[in-house]
């Protein structure tokens, strides 16, 4: 899809996915509003940031205890 509108040297050439065609958007009434453009990008970015974060841990490594000494031998004699 991408490869197909980047062939095209008009700025308004685009996909129509109601229609499913490529047509030049500005003549078919398709026209973004800037804030739907940017309302899209900053939940996009916000997405990706959610995605790297999970991605990520964050780990102690282990510390080397000596082993714990066993129980003393019981006795009836206490």
């Amino acid at each position: 899809m991408v490869g197909k509108v980047l062939e095209n040297r008009s700025e308004t050439f685009g996909f129509d996915a109601q229609t499913e065609n490529y047509v030049d958007l500005v003549e078919a009434g398709i026209i973004d509003p800037a804030k739907v453009v940017r309302a899209a990008l900053q939940d996009a970015a916000s997405v990706a940031g959610l995605l790297v974060t999970t991605e990520a841990m964050v780990a102690e490594l282990p510390k080397d205890k000596p082993a714990t000494p066993g129980m003393p031998g019981g006795s009836m004699d206490y």
